[in-house]
């Protein structure tokens, strides 16, 4: 494919990337009970490094924004040094990697926070079957609606884990704004009714992450910033009737800063919420004119598309880097993908299997 713009590199603010292929956040559940990154991470994500950039799975910023089993923090001395492997061990294989941080919001339970409810902008519970916790699988809670004078503090722990990722050997953090999590919930009006400045208008829902993204680049330069939004998604029970005016807003504001990338979830693999048109690329490339990654379902087929359109300057991938830790070469070279990785395996504690154990390519052709 020597026409492919997949596989030119790309200057990413101050970095210049290997390639466009993106491998997106994938929560993996690997952490162990401490929530401290590992040996078996470190190696994990170096299998991969062949990426031109590496997006890491989404790393809680304290104890409160917890709410998954065995997902990494990056909120003590202990985690922050432990990241410090993982990075070395990508740069090493020639890779380049961003923290993404992580607040869960209502998408929790009070059995990871000691009897306390989970916190949203405001009390309204997720519709759906229940998640996983430490004691199993429950149902969702109506979630405590957080004060107005407790909002700083939240975004002060994402700048306080900025700067640990800098510590850490990191070349950028990207801003989970996606996913119905806590940023997104303050965002959508379906989770958002709150009457303070933070709630009412699509202005005053943006201010959070305004707040975030203006506290983050305190720390490090805006092109090595990236926030990820949703605009089509109901996972964690999302989609709100005036979507369209809320990310339209949302990703012209964001302009403003000259961050590294504006990362949307505009492929529907993950759902839909039917509430009008899905948003496009091209939507946000009118607002937006900082790099874009496109994201949720794409062969490389159509990655090449939005490339060759000018709809996107990267694309990620996610669940075919799962079962393919080679994926950019066998992409590059027309080698058949692995068998997609079971359901199982993807966010299983079970060490190495499904994990680590994949082979690649030349590996497989080998046996």
């Amino acid at each position: 494919m020597s026409t492919s713009q997949l596989f030119s590199p790309f200057e990413l603010g101050q970095l210049t990337l290997a390639n466009r292929v993106v491998m997106a956040p994938l929560t993996r559940g690997r952490a162990g009970k401490a929530r401290i990154p590992n040996k078996l991470m470190a190696e994990y994500y170096a299998q991969r490094s062949s990426a031109g950039l590496i997006i890491s799975e989404a790393t809680t910023i304290s104890e409160q924004a917890n709410g998954w089993n065995e997902s990494p923090g990056i909120y003590t001395d202990e985690m922050t040094k432990a990241w410090k492997t993982i990075t070395t061990a990508v740069h090493k294989n020639g890779g380049r990697i961003f923290l993404q941080l992580w607040h869960m919001g209502r998408a929790s339970h009070s059995s990871f926070h000691n009897g306390e409810l989970p916190v949203a902008p405001s009390a309204i519970k997720i519709e759906g079957d229940g998640l996983y916790t430490p004691n199993g699988k429950q149902d969702y809670e109506v979630p405590r609606a957080l004060e107005t004078s407790e909002i700083p503090g939240i975004v002060e722990d994402y700048r306080r884990a900025a700067e640990r990722a800098r510590e850490a050997g990191f070349d950028g953090v990207e801003i989970h704004g996606a996913n119905g999590y806590l940023i997104d919930q303050f965002l959508q009006s379906k989770t958002n009714q709150r009457t303070d400045r933070y709630g009412g208008s699509v202005e005053n829902r943006y201010r959070l992450l305004g707040e975030v993204v203006h506290a983050v680049t305190g720390v490090w330069p805006a092109d090595q910033v990236g926030v990820r939004l949703s605009p089509n998604g109901v996972f964690n029970d999302m989609g709100s009737n005036d979507y369209r005016e809320q990310f339209t807003y949302a990703a012209q504001q964001l302009d403003r800063y000259s961050l590294a990338y504006l990362h949307v979830l505009d492929g529907l693999a993950f759902g839909f919420h039917e509430l009008g048109n899905p948003m496009t690329l091209s939507e946000f490339r009118r607002v937006f004119h900082g790099a874009l990654i496109g994201n949720c379902g794409y062969s490389r087929e159509e990655a090449e598309e939005r490339l060759q359109s000018g709809e996107a300057d990267l694309i990620a991938f996610g669940r075919p880097f799962i079962s393919n830790p080679d994926l950019v070469e066998r992409f590059q070279n027309d080698w058949p993908l692995a068998e997609a990785a079971d359901m199982s395996v993807w966010y299983s504690p079970t060490g190495a299997a499904g994990y680590t154990d994949f082979p690649t390519y030349h590996e497989t052709v080998a046996t």
